[in-house]
């Protein structure tokens, strides 16, 4: 890996950075980290796990004491968003880099992902192999991006650029969002959607989250008022 470190005499310098990449997991799941600890045990060479926190609340300060080259986080989790860690680790050090891995293979987390400053999203199906050498990638400053959602994205982009799209797609709303935010408009309770949705109540609430912050609200009035004046829904 090179990074620029001075110039002589007007020409740019580069110095190399050598030894593994100081990676520090993040996961609402024990058992998801631990995983990942043993997926990646085989490469000390090349990764090395300096540190990990369970869920997004205690990662802050576990990456402020750590300062590692790359953290790995998922995007949802049970009671926050990878999303709004990777946008408070890139507040307090906008050189951070923040990798998303997740099981969701939709190009709208894709392109939240990188609404937020990620330097990559990555798929939970990644081999070992391929995850290392993402993370290589991503300390050298390049990006990492799963190659199956890189090609839908640029065709959700076009499309989207079309207006060949679900309502509130221009939010970032996934099509899921975007159902569960018509029935909100229509006066559905959240135990009303998750019958209509077959879903559970959690699950529910965990989507509305999601629609209250790409939609820059608090709650479920705003999100139904917000959805009427900017036309998503008539």
């Amino acid at each position: 890996m090179t990074v620029p470190s001075a110039r002589l005499y007007g020409v740019p310098m580069v110095m190399t950075v050598t030894g593994p990449v100081r990676l520090v997991l993040v996961d609402d799941h024990e058992m998801v980290i631990e995983g990942l600890k043993a997926m990646l045990a085989g490469f000390g060479s090349k990764v090395r796990i300096v540190g990990h926190a369970v869920g997004a609340e205690r990662a802050v300060n576990v990456v402020d004491s750590l300062d590692p080259d790359v953290v790995l986080c998922d995007v949802r989790m049970q009671n926050s968003s990878g999303l709004d860690l990777c946008l408070a680790l890139r507040q307090r050090n906008p050189d951070r880099k923040v990798v998303m891995l997740s099981v969701y293979d939709d190009e709208q987390y894709l392109f939240q992902a990188l609404r937020v400053g990620a330097s990559g999203y990555l798929l939970k199906s990644i081999s070992s192999d391929d995850l290392v050498r993402q993370l290589e990638l991503v300390r050298s400053g390049e990006s990492a991006i799963d190659p199956g959602m890189a090609a839908r994205a640029v065709d959700t982009a076009s499309r989207l650029k079309r207006d060949e799209f679900w309502p509130g797609a221009r939010q970032g709303l996934t099509q899921r969002e975007s159902e569960i935010l018509s029935y909100m408009v229509t006066g559905l309770s959240n135990r009303g959607i998750a019958n209509k949705l077959v879903i559970g109540d959690e699950t529910v609430k965990s989507h509305l989250r999601s629609i209250y912050r790409k939609l820059g609200v608090s709650d479920r009035t705003s999100a139904v008022a917000t959805a009427l004046r900017e036309g998503i829904y008539q």
